[in-house]
């Protein structure tokens, strides 16, 4: 039986490469990439390296969920990838995008070349999350109608405006909370997602 409460996690590393190791470099993220695809849960992986003549380089993965990714994470085979980089790769940065800032994560398909576990290659960097503020106005529009609906259904419950006011709000987020996970903040973020990717206007510098 599947588990309904299990959420895919993105994460995404950041890598220092030494440049003269490059060909050494390029073998080793694709054999953590194949490494990876064996274990279950596994939903896809790639890297990208930041440029040409970047020392950057990025590596994604994602798995169904906290559990499939911490036996991947905590696994020998992993640690031994680990250690076969550590004369040319220095890890700069890690990022897990789950709960809220799951929802404003681009959709994998848009990143990486496939979604399953036969995906290899990257082909371009995951976009970051957009402001806060945007991710604010995203939720508070579909929140708000969602809250103004139920409201007015529940109002039709003979005796709803007489329990305490606790139990109400109680009885309120329990049904609104999956309704807003699973069907308003995916159908909003898909219906904004150009605003929400849209790069700032660069400032103008007054001379």
């Amino acid at each position: 039986m599947a588990d309904t409460d299990a959420h895919p996690i993105t994460v995404a590393i950041e890598r220092r490469i030494d440049p003269t190791r490059t060909a050494e470099a390029t073998s080793w993220m694709q054999a953590g990439t194949d490494l990876a695809t064996a274990f279950p849960g596994f939903l896809g992986s790639g890297w990208v390296r930041a440029g040409e003549d970047s020392d950057l380089w990025y590596m994604l993965y994602r798995f169904r969920d906290i559990t499939t990714l911490e036996q991947w994470e905590t696994s020998s085979q992993r640690q031994w990838w680990l250690d076969s980089g550590r004369p040319f790769a220095r890890e700069e940065r890690v990022e897990r995008r789950t709960g809220i800032e799951g929802w404003f994560d681009a959709s994998l398909g848009s990143v990486l070349t496939g979604t399953d576990a036969t995906t290899q290659t990257v082909q371009q960097p995951v976009p970051a999350a957009p402001p806060r503020w945007k991710q604010a106005v995203t939720i508070w529009i579909g929140f708000f109608p969602t809250n103004l609906l139920a409201s007015w259904l529940l109002g039709f419950i003979p005796g709803f405006a007489e329990v305490p006011l606790p139990l109400r709000v109680l009885g309120t987020t329990l049904l609104l909370t999956p309704v807003m996970t699973y069907a308003v903040l995916p159908w909003v973020t898909r219906l904004l997602r150009p605003w929400l990717q849209r790069p700032p206007r660069p400032r103008k510098v007054s001379s």
